[in-house]
């Protein structure tokens, strides 16, 4: 990336705080895509000042790609907390986001059925997602939750792995599969699995709750 290719951070925020105050999502990914690149905005993530990694975290969410997470996936140590929990919330948003339309549109049938409990439809969404783009992490993520739900843990360490598989940086799915060990009474593996959900986000506190408990059982 060449100097004359960066984003003046001040410059940034003016354009953004008017969109931002009215809450305007489209015009914030129509002025992100037409102006800046994915490098372009993953750059500001490494200004002192926190609001403008804040908002570019907050931009990133909406347009970024699953090929730049690595980049944003350090804002969830950052010092602000208000940069973290964006971070986590732009990450979050990104793995809702496949490539393929038909696979979005049927995640997201899915997660309104299984915001409702309705298991049966939610599974059937989230299969069709999967034959629509078996790269798609989150697919197997929300179907892991299904079989949690379930108690069919077996099927969720499954789609946790896949999950994992193919989103390392997935801490979401990292738990999830040490709450299946956990359940199962497989302390050890929970450890692991919920210590690398940790070292990619190390606010999830119910989880480091759980590994001191399961430490203290295991004997240290």
């Amino acid at each position: 990336m060449t100097p004359s290719s960066l984003i003046d951070p001040e410059q940034f925020l003016a354009l953004l705080q008017p969109l931002l105050r009215s809450q305007d999502a489209q015009g914030i990914i129509t002025l992100a895509t037409s102006r800046w690149s994915d490098e372009q905005l993953t750059s500001l993530f490494n200004d002192p000042n926190p609001d403008v990694r804040k908002v570019a975290a907050f931009v990133f969410g909406l347009v970024g790609k699953k090929c730049c997470l690595p980049k944003l996936a350090p804002l969830l140590n950052d010092a602000d907390s208000m940069v973290s929990q964006m971070a986590e919330h732009s990450m979050w948003s990104i793995w809702f986001r496949s490539g393929n339309p038909q696979a979005n549109h049927e995640l997201c049938r899915g997660s309104k059925a299984l915001n409702r409990r309705d298991y049966d439809h939610a599974l059937q969404h989230f299969n069709r997602a999967i034959e629509l783009d078996p790269s798609f992490a989150e697919a197997y993520n929300q179907r892991a939750i299904v079989h949690y739900l379930r108690e069919d843990f077996d099927a969720c360490i499954g789609d946790c792995q896949k999950a994992v598989e193919r989103m390392p940086l997935h801490f979401g799915a990292w738990a999830g599969l040490g709450h299946c060990h956990a359940h199962e009474g497989r302390l050890a593996e929970a450890v692991k699995a919920y210590e690398k959900a940790l070292r990619i986000n190390p606010h999830l506190e119910g989880v480091r709750q759980g590994v001191t408990e399961m430490r203290a059982q295991l004997g240290g």
